[in-house]
């Protein structure tokens, strides 16, 4: 088990833990929870024990493996599947020791090796590591793929994957969900329930938290509380608790006035002085019952719309998607995404829009937003209309080098110029206050953008968006940055909210807040979703369960389609071909897999069953041989498999 006993633990200056006492027990799964600031993060760097405790007694089993997320952006060729595989370090010690016993040539070295690299699970490893891969979100064709030739959210996803294949006693979590679509985020759940080791989670996302932990460790105050219960029931208690604090402080403050009256009216007096004097001490002795100070909440509002258009825009036989990359050639097609929507959108509706990941959610919202433009068909927009759009990566309309005066200055110079500030004041004390009300005061608002982090960016696009009173609201993933009082405050302003607002959000909680209807953007298109949230959850199992009933003939000869769920596989579409001759070449792949995997069977009853460190060596080469023939195999045999379907 995991104990602290009267730690303390410092930052610099900062005193982030004060004499705390908790113990973990082995197998729980524990939400980590406090404000931006309390410790969470350097609580996580004792437990690794990158940081050392300042005072008190911090144990840990040193036998237990520990795995947490990368935070550093990987820069590799690396294909996405090996890179994945190396984070189990169990099997990458054992190809290391494989390949130095080989360079040294001592038989029984290698024999042992050989042995360990086995049971590591060399022969699975890259089924394990694409299983994580697609329950992530990925593609198929994207298993492959250089590590450093995705976007940033896409690496820290194959971050992610690394540390679930680590094997490990201990798994430590830090925001795992930001960068997930509500369908990955769905697997990652049902992965995490089924973990038998130790599970600490920071998260800021409530029905997450709900569905994974069964503790809850509280951060405040230089304290560690311990909750026995997930996220909502730590709510419950911990307002329970406030309520009978508030109450014992405000009792104790009346006995505090009462003495304080008693020793201010007598203590002058001489035959009095000794009754006075005693109750100074006793108000010295007085356990202080710290007073409930509600800390400031981050809280704003949407100001009414000057006017609404109804309807605030319409599609008509709309194609959403992207122009051609730049290196396809000349005369390319664009990449057409979502195909002919026509639909409407009217003043006061508020629409969450579902889809798996790579379907358009995100292409629909920049389209929209006018960041894209349609690939066919057209959009109109109502009279007045005024766009607020928060896109999922708050650096596409934020610039790094400038500070948040001067995003504001422009905004207001670009309002100016559109005719569009009648209600809105535009003098640099005015903005420097404006900004104030969203926490941005005193010099941080000549602090540059790329220096700040993740929040406050969000924070700063919020505040743009407010100022410029938009009454159709575009907001894609707002909450990946923000902890769960913004978050709650971001749900309250949507609500109070006269306007549109049209959201693409993994943060069930707020699509549960906010939305009244919803979008599925799926297969190329757009339609009305029947149901609630928890509807759409049942879809993804049921769409999840499809896709392996699809794939079951193939399960016996392919770990990948057995192992990855489904309902996040996006099969990409080669050239249809149902040709005899590819039939045949199908077929000799299937019978060569059937046959290598035979082999391998047999080669791995042998190896516990001999002694001789020559024979356990070959045997070892020849496993590693069987496997990689069987991995090359298992690449064509896909390629022909998708071009028959196709077909």
């Amino acid at each position: 088990m995991i104990t602290l006993k009267n730690v303390s633990l410092r930052r610099g200056a900062k005193l982030l833990l004060d004499s705390a006492s908790v113990t973990l027990n082995p197998g729980e799964k524990v939400g980590l929870v406090g404000r931006n600031g309390a410790g969470k993060s350097s609580l996580f760097a004792l437990f690794l024990g990158t940081l050392h405790e300042d005072a008190g007694e911090y144990s840990i089993p040193p036998h237990w493996r520990m795995a947490q997320v990368a935070q550093d952006m990987p820069e590799t060729e690396q294909s996405a599947t090996s890179f994945v595989v190396e984070g189990d370090s169990a099997l990458y010690a054992a190809r290391q020791e494989v390949a130095a016993a080989e360079a040294t040539e001592d038989y029984e070295r290698m024999a042992h090796a050989y042995t360990a690299l086995h049971d590591a699970g060399e022969h699975d490893a890259s089924a394990r590591a694409q299983a994580l891969i697609l329950g992530l979100g990925f593609k198929l064709s994207e298993l492959e793929r250089p590590v450093n030739s995705f976007s940033g959210g896409w690496r820290m996803r194959l971050q992610l994957a690394r540390a679930l294949m680590c094997p490990s006693d201990l798994l430590l979590l830090d925001e795992p969900t930001n960068h997930l679509d509500l369908d990955a985020l769905v697997w990652l759940e049902t992965w995490l329930k089924k973990y038998e080791g130790t599970l600490i989670v920071i998260s800021h996302d409530r029905e997450f938290l709900d569905a994974v932990t069964r503790v809850t460790l509280h951060i405040d105050s230089g304290k560690l509380t311990r909750y026995g219960g997930n996220y909502s029931k730590f709510e419950d208690l911990r307002a329970e608790q406030m309520a009978l604090q508030q109450g014992a402080y405000a009792r104790q403050q009346e006995k505090i006035a009462h003495l304080q009256k008693f020793i201010t009216r007598f203590k002058a007096k001489a035959t009095k002085a000794k009754q006075a004097q005693s109750r100074v001490k006793a108000l010295e002795r007085m356990e202080k019952v710290a007073p409930l100070l509600s800390e400031a909440d981050f809280t704003f509002e949407f100001k009414e719309p000057a006017n609404l258009p109804n309807p605030m825009l319409a599609m008509r036989d709309t194609s959403f998607g992207y122009p051609p990359p730049a290196d396809a050639p000349p005369g390319a097609p664009p990449v057409v995404i979502v195909h002919k929507v026509s639909k409407s959108v009217l003043a006061g509706q508020r629409i969450g829009i579902l889809g798996a990941n790579g379907q358009g959610k995100s292409t629909l919202v920049k389209t929209v937003a006018r960041a894209l433009a349609p690939i066919e068909g057209e959009i109109t927009e109502g009279k007045g209309l005024g766009i607020g759009y928060f896109a999922q990566q708050e650096l596409d309309v934020l610039r790094p080098a400038d500070t948040p005066l001067e995003h504001m200055v422009r905004l207001a110079k670009e309002m100016v110029q559109m005719g569009k500030v009648a209600l809105q004041a535009t003098r640099e004390q005015d903005l420097r206050n404006f900004l104030g009300t969203f926490n941005f005061s005193g010099d941080m608002v000549k602090q540059a953008v790329g220096s700040m982090s993740g929040g406050e960016k969000a924070r700063l696009v919020l505040c743009m968006i407010v100022w410029q009173r938009p009454n159709l609201l575009l907001l894609d993933e707002p909450t990946n940055h923000l902890d769960l009082a913004t978050r709650e405050a971001l749900s309250v302003a949507l609500n109070e909210f006269e306007g549109t607002v049209m959201l693409v959000s993994h943060d069930r909680a707020l699509l549960r807040a906010v939305c009244d209807e919803f979008w599925l953007v799926s297969r190329g298109g757009v339609a009305p979703f029947d149901g609630d949230l928890d509807d759409y959850q049942r879809y993804l199992l049921e769409e999840a369960k499809r896709q392996r009933e699809n794939d079951a003939p193939k399960a016996a000869s392919k770990p990948v389609a057995s192992l990855a769920p489904a309902a996040s596989i996006t099969k990409p579409k080669p050239k249809a071909d149902s040709s005899p001759k590819t039939k045949k070449e199908l077929q000799t792949v299937e019978e060569r897999m059937q046959t290598l995997t035979q082999e391998g069977a047999v080669l791995e009853a042998r190896l516990p069953s001999t002694e001789n460190p020559a024979e356990i060596t070959a045997i070892g080469r020849a496993l590693a041989s069987v496997t990689d023939e069987l991995a090359q195999l298992e690449e064509r045999w896909l390629e022909l498999s998708m071009q028959m379907e196709g077909a």
